[in-house]
């Protein structure tokens, strides 16, 4: 019995193919961590926050291993505990000179260029102080072979509190570091090689019980309605219906087409800028009911809009072109409450391709909706996900050389990446500072110059994006973009009418949001721009057909 639990103890503690994947895809100049920037209400000092953090690293066993490379890389990397750990090389702290929301975005943009130390853990915290308002920021990062954004909420949840309630800073004293005789390097090849060989035999079993479970799916496929977003869990209605011959005429080649490049999907590497912005999450709900959506489906109608005006700033002419997002599925279990002391990645993805010249954002949404609905009944997230564990089957040697090659390669597999993570629903405290933004970031690489997460804390959506300098200029574009994009959605669900009359009818005078005015002004200033620019492509050149609004 001790024998059997010692193994499974080596297997927790070995990186999977998976997750090793991101490992290898990583080169300097293009770091894949999760992150996010979370500001908080008053002024926090290092030295306390040191502590605070040191006295939750017994609840996180991940945060004080490092990772060990076997020679030749014959075999996984295992986790192992890191005998010269210091919590002072994993947290820093920067002082803004302005303290404007715009230097805190810059100085996110510098932390999160640079790839993390493989010698030590692989995570960092950087509280940035000086923020005005009585503010103090924290940028957290961990490497993507730790944790997905789902393992990342969850961790959330323990290093902070759901009380206000100055907690208790007793000095922990950290348990002893485990320590093991070291072997020799014709030890550890041969120990390589048989876990190696053990390893690609499981992952081989593994994906040939996807592939049965999904045969045994579809068959048992009825003509049930599935509702789907990226917090559903792939595979989790087994009675999902069988797609019609007509939605596959109309969706099948869009899926299977090749992705349609746009100006920000060229190879990147180097310096990095983040950006963000908000909308309640009560307002997205509100269009969300009006026209029969998910929230889901809202979130990336909105994205949509604001990619079409991207590019058309851009000087992309969006009629018959299409945008491909890749959207992360959960394939836990259960919720984002994954075990801490394994993390780990457990997600697939789905191609949502999206007609780009649709105007009309009530028919743009139903498109959406059109579209992952068939994905979702065609299996295309378990497929999706077949693929990556024959993937991940491929021997470790092999990896680094295909992980090499690949992110030299415009791949072209979507163009951007689009991520809907829910966090807390209610307020978090890090010593008795509550959390009153958090900004999630997700990384880019290869041709994917852009991406965008979002995540739902304590009634607010939070939208991060991501971008490499050379390939997405003018970043600051999308803030004003997204909330023009999302006024014109309120506006066509008509949600912001039937508020004010209901306000009259009560007989109430209520001041209006600061954030649907921001909506408001969002849409004058790029109906301006938009204008402007209309008519100066029409004086530049007038045999030029402009794009088609459907």
């Amino acid at each position: 019995m001790a024998q059997a639990s010692h193994s499974k103890d080596e297997d927790n503690n070995r990186l999977s193919g998976g997750d090793a994947l991101f490992l290898h895809l990583e080169r300097e100049g293009m770091p894949l961590n999760v992150a996010s920037v979370s500001v908080f209400e008053g002024v926090i000092a290092l030295k306390p926050c040191t502590r605070f953090i040191e006295s939750k690293l017994p609840l996180i066993p991940r945060y004080r291993q490092r990772l060990v490379i076997p020679p030749f890389n014959i075999g996984n990397p295992t986790w192992e505990y890191d005998p010269d750990f210091d919590i002072c090389n994993h947290v820093h702290e920067v002082v803004l000179k302005r303290g404007t929301e715009t230097e805190l975005k810059k100085v996110a943009g510098q932390v999160l260029s640079k790839v993390l130390d493989r010698r030590r853990p692989l995570w960092d915290f950087t509280l940035v102080r000086g923020l005005t308002g009585n503010r103090t920021a924290i940028i957290t990062r961990m490497h993507h072979c730790l944790a997905d954004g789902l393992a990342g909420v969850a961790l959330l949840n323990v290093l902070m509190d759901s009380s206000p309630k100055s907690p208790s800073l007793r000095k922990m004293k950290l348990a002893p570091l485990p320590t093991s005789s070291p072997s020799n390097a014709a030890t550890q090849v041969l120990d390589g090689l048989i876990t190696s060989s053990f390893s690609v035999a499981q992952r081989v079993l593994s994906a040939e019980m996807e592939f049965i479970d999904l045969v045994q799916k579809l068959l048992a496929a009825d003509q049930n309605h599935v509702e789907f977003d990226s917090h559903s869990q792939a595979g989790s209605h087994p009675a999902a219906r069988i797609p019609t011959l007509d939605e596959f005429t109309r969706f099948m080649p869009e899926v299977t087409s090749i992705t349609q490049r746009l100006p920000f999907n060229v190879m990147c590497r180097g310096s990095q800028r983040f950006t963000w912005t908000e909308i309640p999450l009560e307002e997205i709900k509100a269009v969300k009911n009006a026209l029969g959506a998910t929230v889901n489906d809202v979130i990336l109608a909105i994205m949509t809009s604001t990619m079409r005006r991207y590019v058309e700033m851009r000087g992309v002419r969006v009629r018959g072109r299409l945008l491909r997002f890749g959207v992360p599925v959960n394939v836990r279990n259960g919720k984002a409450d994954p075990n801490i002391s394994s993390l780990g990645n457990r997600i697939t993805f789905i191609p949502v391709t999206v007609p780009l010249d649709i105007r009309n954002p009530r028919k743009q949404l139903a498109a959406i909706r059109q579209r992952i609905m068939f994905l979702k009944s065609a299996h295309v997230a378990e497929l999706v996900g077949l693929a990556g564990s024959v993937l991940g089957a491929i021997p470790m040697g092999a990896q680094v050389i295909a992980g090499s090659i690949a992110n030299e390669l415009p791949l072209g597999l979507c163009n951007m990446v689009c991520t809907n993570v829910p966090g807390p629903e209610s307020p978090l405290y890090l010593m008795t500072h509550k959390l009153i933004r958090c900004y999630p970031y997700v990384p880019i690489g290869g041709d994917l110059g852009l991406n965008c997460a979002v995540l739902t804390y304590d009634g607010i959506a939070h939208f991060g994006f991501s971008g490499n300098v050379q390939a997405a200029p003018r970043m600051d574009s999308l803030e004003r973009f997204l909330q023009a994009s999302f006024a014109e959605l309120q506006k066509a669900a008509r949600v912001g009418r039937r508020t004010k009359l209901h306000a009259k009818k009560n007989l109430v005078v209520r001041k209006k949001p600061a954030a649907s005015q921001k909506h408001v002004e969002a849409v004058k200033t790029v109906m301006s721009a938009e204008t402007a620019s209309v008519i100066e492509s029409q004086q530049s050149s007038s045999n030029v057909p402009l794009p088609t609004a459907v």
